[in-house]
């Protein structure tokens, strides 16, 4: 029997032993409600303080930034409705790459009056100078992209201000990270809320929320081998965020209900521990994902890899053999022994061909034939090899 090989650290990772203790040593001695005046919940509130200080200290924000949530896409919801509900609607500007978190809280904001309009990125998926500079064009505004998403006809299209622009920071299919900080900086200076999804890149790549000058941005504990269930907002001090859960004051009114104390805590132990092996860490991950690369391009030379090569996550691969099909290759692999995907794990089912890869331009052969395959700390230079062999024997079988 085969061997399993996880290749999916990008959907989810196994949570380390040391955040698994602590959370629970803390569902167990930190039990108590934080909001409680007595001994117990002041025992439970310096944890969750602890946890939120060792946050943002690493993540280049303060404390009073950090809004615990329940993962990823409820940090990025909560930003972009908080925004869009805290001012009179306008043009939301994105890429058409965005996370379904991202993009599907946009497009439910449409019939409160909000335009969507996409930046356009180049072939490698990195957004281009030109397309941020036309967010704010000194002459006529042009919205053809907001016009295709929304349905309006060229006859009653109108300007419309950008009021809210967000931005996937390292893309969860391509793994390309982005150079935000062109986009940021006319946000700025327009006085435009501009939100970062770094959900993929936290816990693998350097984040630092005051240099990226962004509104807010969002993290998920469970993508660096954190606890599921709990996240993080990162919110620029001063920002109004209209609120849209009620119930309670915690996380200074922004987020009710009862905070998840012993989450935090394993969350900000996973944080921890990627922080004091940072650089061990992306070197490892480097050369399990170049060994990978290397052996496929050996069995496959005519594969084709999405995005930029050089600004990527250091774990991830996507990778096209084109003329075949990706589901195809995603079922016979996973009856090869090994764990991928297509690309984002919240889209799957869709039939859709993945968004990302279309507006880079690739073709229809090769975003049909693209797999994803996102390593991992707790993977070995051996099954990276053993990998490629087996890959290259469903390729070989699938071309017939």
């Amino acid at each position: 029997m085969l061997s399993r090989i996880y290749l999916d650290h990008n959907a989810t990772t196994r949570p380390w032993p040391e955040v698994i203790e602590t959370v629970a040593y803390h569902l167990q001695h930190s039990y108590a409600n934080p909001g409680s005046r007595h001994a117990e919940g002041r025992q439970a509130r310096k944890v969750l303080e602890s946890s939120r200080e060792s946050i943002a200290l690493i993540l280049g924000a303060q404390p009073d930034e950090v809004i615990f949530t329940s993962g990823g896409t409820e940090a990025s919801n909560l930003a972009l409705f908080g925004a869009a509900h805290s001012m009179t609607p306008g043009t939301i500007a994105l890429t058409a790459g965005e996370h379904p978190a991202t993009i599907e809280a946009c497009k439910s904001l449409k019939p409160s009056g909000w335009e969507l309009t996409l930046l356009p990125v180049d072939r490698e998926g990195r957004l281009t100078a030109e397309g941020v500079g036309s967010l704010f064009p000194s002459g006529p505004s042009s919205h053809d992209n907001a016009d295709r998403l929304t349905g309006r006809s060229e006859k009653d299209s109108r300007p419309r201000s950008v009021r809210i622009a967000t931005v996937i920071l390292a893309h969860n299919e391509t793994g390309v990270i982005q150079d935000v900080r062109p986009l940021t900086t006319i946000c700025r200076e327009h006085g435009v809320f501009c939100h970062i999804d770094a959900v993929q890149a936290v816990g693998k790549i350097e984040v630092n929320f005051a240099e990226l000058g962004a509104t807010s941005l969002a993290f998920g504990a469970h993508k660096f081998h954190g606890p599921r269930g709990i996240g993080g907002l990162l919110l620029k001090k001063g920002t109004t965020l209209a609120p849209f859960e009620f119930g309670g004051h915690q996380e200074s009114g922004r987020r009710p209900g009862t905070e998840m104390v012993a989450l935090a805590a394993g969350m900000a132990k996973a944080l921890e521990l990627w922080h004091c092996e940072r650089h061990e860490r992306t070197a490892r991950l480097n050369e399990l994902r170049d060994r990978l690369e290397a052996g496929l391009f050996d069995r496959c030379p005519w594969a084709v890899v999405n995005g930029s090569r050089e600004q990527r996550l250091p774990n991830t691969l996507n990778i096209a053999f084109p003329g075949l099909d990706g589901e195809a290759i995603l079922v016979n692999v996973d009856l090869e022994g090994i764990a991928c995907s297509l690309g984002s794990t919240c889209a799957s089912g869709s039939a859709e061909p993945a968004p990302a890869l279309v507006a880079m331009g690739a073709p229809p052969e090769v975003y049909k034939a693209s797999v994803r395959f996102t390593v991992g700390l707790e993977n070995t230079v051996a099954e990276m090899d053993d990998a490629a062999e087996r890959i290259g024997r469903v390729i070989a079988r699938l071309r017939g």
